[in-house]
């Protein structure tokens, strides 16, 4: 008898401003993605939020943008099937659609990471790597997120978050009061987004206005947080109900901070894998990340970020990435390779973690059964 090959859906592209950074991820996944086991299915989203898929002769990503079929996805449970759209009678499978056994998002940031895809692919009821809609929400409002982890008992930088409806009607208060509030350097970044997109260390006061004008080009609500002379050690976690964290890495940065150049743009920044620590600083490092991962109620990964500041040897939470960087180079693959655990292995795991959570899903019971002659009483 031969074994069915899982037919994985791989979400890349999107209409955040880290499309780019999203089809180098997605191509890594398809990459490590054994042909014996799965079917790749390329399913990319343009910036204007067109739905592409790639046939068999068109799977180069950026092709499958500029060229693919245009399909959706219906949140129809009863369907599990992308639908085309060039034609009525659709591409492959049963029922006139591309059936998917399992769906990879690698999308990073707004429409993506912030749980509207997860939502959407819960109502499809198809079975997603990754954070479930709640932990994808709040792992991208770093406002809320901290804040849970201030509930936890985690250790945060101190932070203030407002409106970008409160910054346009009241400037000069909200000037005023980060101005008492905080000593320079800080950080200006958009709440809801990664990849450093929209960030600006501000040394000063004269600067601050200019700052908070870029974030709010990104974002509807601006963080700002006090600046840390700080070493940045990142863990990775993975799991479900009983996560596990790998060896701590640290980022070098080459410029001042790790900025979206410095991570994207320029060569210089480096990874040190295993982060330089003590025994026992890289066991806090780990129980913080699980904790953090739970605080969240996060599931299948995250990369959970530090700050190990220089002067006081004190270890901050700085966030979690729901859906961080997955290129080969990336740190969240990386440390799971130091910790034993190869790429191809870790796609593995997480498309079994997805198939697990799905399988305990279904255990839920969505409606009520009525005693007979019930449903005759409620229309009466």
């Amino acid at each position: 008898m031969v074994n069915k090959k899982l037919r994985v859906g791989i979400l890349f592209g999107g209409r955040s401003g880290e499309h780019e950074v999203s089809l180098a991820s997605a191509a890594s996944v398809i990459r490590a993605l054994s042909p014996d086991k799965y079917e790749a299915v390329p399913i990319g989203i343009a910036k204007d939020g067109r739905w592409l898929v790639g046939d068999r002769a068109n799977r180069l990503l950026p092709d499958v943008l500029k060229s693919g079929d245009r399909v959706v996805l219906p949140g129809d449970p009863t369907a599990g099937s992308l639908i085309s759209l060039a034609s009525a009678g659709g591409q492959g499978g049963s029922g006139g659609g591309l059936h998917l056994d399992v769906v990879f998002p690698v999308l990073h940031g707004t429409f993506g990471e912030d749980g509207t895809i997860q939502g959407l692919l819960e109502l499809a009821d198809l079975p997603y790597v990754g954070a479930g809609v709640l932990a994808s929400a709040v792992g991208m409002d770093k406002d809320v997120q901290k804040r849970l982890f201030r509930d936890a008992g985690l250790p945060i930088v101190p932070f203030h978050a407002f409106s970008r409806t409160q910054w346009e009607a009241q400037r000069e208060d909200v000037l005023a009061l980060l101005r008492k509030k905080f000593r320079f350097p800080i950080f200006v970044k958009p709440a809801n987004l990664g990849s450093s997109v929209g960030m600006t260390r501000v040394a000063k006061a004269s600067e601050l206005g200019a700052a908070i004008d870029t974030a709010a080009e990104y974002a509807q609500k601006i963080l700002v947080e006090r600046g840390v002379k700080a070493r940045e050690i990142e863990v990775s976690v993975l799991g479900n109900d009983e996560p596990m964290a790998s060896i701590p890495g640290e980022i070098v940065p080459h410029r001042k901070f790790y900025d979206y150049t410095a991570k994207y743009l320029e060569q210089g920044t480096r990874l040190s894998i295993p982060a330089k620590l003590t025994k026992q600083q890289v066991g806090k490092f780990q129980a913080m990340a699980i904790r953090a991962y739970r605080a969240i109620e996060c599931e299948g990964m995250a990369r959970a970020d530090f700050f190990l500041e220089k002067s006081s040897g004190k270890i901050y939470v700085n966030e979690l990435n729901t859906i961080p960087g997955f290129t080969a180079i990336s740190m969240y693959p990386k440390l799971w390779e130091a910790s034993g655990i190869p790429y191809s292995d870790l796609v593995d795991l997480l498309i079994g973690f997805a198939l697990k959570r799905q399988a305990e899903k279904a255990r839920t019971k969505f409606t009520i059964e009525l005693p007979q002659g019930a449903a005759g009483a409620l229309d009466a």
